[in-house]
């Protein structure tokens, strides 16, 4: 039988109003009655009705979450379950729920984002990416729905709240270390040049190659799927070159993986033949062999801030907008060699 509110209030004998504040925890009620009406509810199986409450209080609780491209290819990457670790880590302690993107061509996402906002299913929206004239980003800015970009926007950067790493600098820092170690051709695998996340490490990489006045040819440079076949696609054309690259710096840890199983299988060995140098310090840049010198950009953290700033957005939409930079650092371990000067 369906437990009400009237017999939660007729167990404890409280006004079935008093139950319904309970239930939204009015600060008005007291902890003593409120504990003895949450362990009646308990004992009798009292459930509140969800969508009855938001519906009144105009609120879904619950914040759409929209992946760069479809959710079957995008959750092969560990950086992405990681990510949204971080949400739900945000999301489960304030009562939300998360919708995820199911669609699988561009179109389709952007048709699911148009039923999100349309049909009220959400009360806000995450970007899990950032790239260049997306149109979910600007359908999202022209209808002021609440929404936070995982990345740096591409245009309204300041009308945008956006939860990013300092890729320029983290870029330019771990080219660094493998120019430190004594390598001047040096190689750079990114994903889509449309994506900000690689506009920026690559400039990174740039511009120190450019400060230690070493070569930067556009022939070292390759881009392709954050997938581990992506990486074996353009370690293949790397080798093929007459002088190939001593060193590489890979985007995406989950990229390296295809570049070191092909670099061993056409017979070079990371690091005494060619070192590698990656990002996002995932869990199997750890575990594989060698194990990957990688900037950690802290994934839990970007995934939980941009889920507390739309939280932010979403219960007081006059919130200005802002930058929240998550720090990196370098995890140094077994992917870099020395090599020595002549």
């Amino acid at each position: 039988m369906l437990v009400t509110i009237r017999d939660v209030a007729k167990a404890t004998g409280v006004a079935p109003s008093t139950v319904s504040r309970v239930i939204a925890d009015n600060p008005r009620i007291s902890e003593e009655t409120k504990t003895k009406v949450r362990n009646a509810m308990k004992e009798l199986g009292y459930h509140p009705n969800i969508n009855a409450r938001n519906l009144a209080v105009k609120s879904t609780k619950a914040i759409g979450v929209i992946m760069p491209s479809s959710a079957d290819k995008a959750l092969q990457n560990p950086f992405f379950p990681e990510i949204l670790r971080g949400i739900g880590s945000v999301t489960h302690g304030m009562g939300y729920s998360i919708t995820l993107s199911s669609g699988i061509t561009d179109d389709e996402i952007f048709d699911e984002v148009e039923r999100m906002v349309y049909g009220s299913y959400v009360d806000g929206v995450i970007l899990l990416y950032s790239r260049m004239n997306d149109r979910v980003m600007n359908f999202l800015h022209e209808k002021n729905f609440p929404f936070v970009i995982v990345g740096k926007p591409y245009e309204h950067v300041g009308e945008i709240t956006h939860v990013d790493n300092d890729n320029f600098t983290a870029g330019k820092e771990i080219t660094n270390h493998l120019i430190d170690m004594g390598h001047e051709k040096i190689a750079f695998i990114g994903g889509s040049k449309k994506l900000f996340v690689t506009m920026d490490r690559e400039a990174g990489y740039e511009a120190a190659l450019m400060d230690a006045y070493l070569e930067h040819s556009e022939s070292y440079r390759m881009h392709t799927e954050f997938l581990k076949s992506g990486g074996r696609e353009a370690v293949a054309r790397l080798l093929s070159q007459d002088t190939p690259p001593t060193g590489i710096v890979v985007s995406d840890d989950l990229m390296s993986l295809g570049v070191l199983s092909t670099l061993e299988e056409v017979g070079y060995t990371v690091p005494d033949d060619i070192s590698l140098v990656s990002f996002n310090n995932v869990y199997l840049s750890e575990i594989t062999k060698p194990a990957l010198t990688t900037v950690d950009i802290q994934i839990h953290e970007l995934g939980a801030e941009s889920a507390r700033a739309l939280i932010e957005r979403t219960l007081d939409k006059t919130v200005a907008a802002r930058r929240v930079t998550v720090p990196h650092k370098i995890v140094y371990r077994n992917s870099v060699g020395r090599i020595e000067a002549l």
